[in-house]
């Protein structure tokens, strides 16, 4: 298990930063656009199933 510190380098914060960008769901456009093909975002990540590997 992470057990991160509250004074974290720059480099890991930005790591942080943008896996907190990439977990997010697919626009709804883009399901339009694809005709339904790209259903969901098969890269989501939950906090406490699947752990970062810092």
């Amino acid at each position: 298990m992470l057990m991160l510190s509250s004074h974290k380098t720059f480099k890991i914060k930005r790591f942080l930063a943008k896996k907190q960008k990439q977990n997010r769901p697919i626009p709804q456009w883009i399901r339009m656009k694809t005709g339904n093909k790209i259903r969901y975002n098969s890269k989501r990540r939950h906090w406490r199933r699947t752990k970062l590997g810092l």
